[in-house]
């Protein structure tokens, strides 16, 4: 990820299932370039469905934390932003 600054950020997901087309979930983290998870940082599981609804492709999102506190500290660092900027750029996209 690259910050409104220019700073990186680096991710990873580490898949738990993918069933094609319909879902797939994923434990999400921060890491450094290499991979290696940053554990001063919560993780989250993401659990992204996909389904049909007439011509169009309804996507839901869900994300889960261990604690309050970890999704607390999440919001905290710009995640709501980042997200609706990510998502903005998608809708630019298709």
């Amino acid at each position: 990820m690259v910050g409104p600054e220019g700073e990186e950020h680096w991710a990873r997901a580490d898949y738990e299932f993918i069933d094609s087309l319909k879902s797939f979930s994923a434990l999400d983290a921060f890491c450094d370039q290499d991979g290696k998870i940053n554990e001063s940082f919560p993780r989250s599981k993401w659990t992204n469905t996909f389904r049909e609804k007439d011509d169009l492709t309804i996507v839901s999102v869900a994300i889960q934390y261990d604690s309050l506190s970890d999704l607390e500290a999440t919001v905290e660092m710009g995640f709501k932003e980042g997200f609706i900027s990510a998502l903005s750029n998608l809708d630019d996209l298709l």
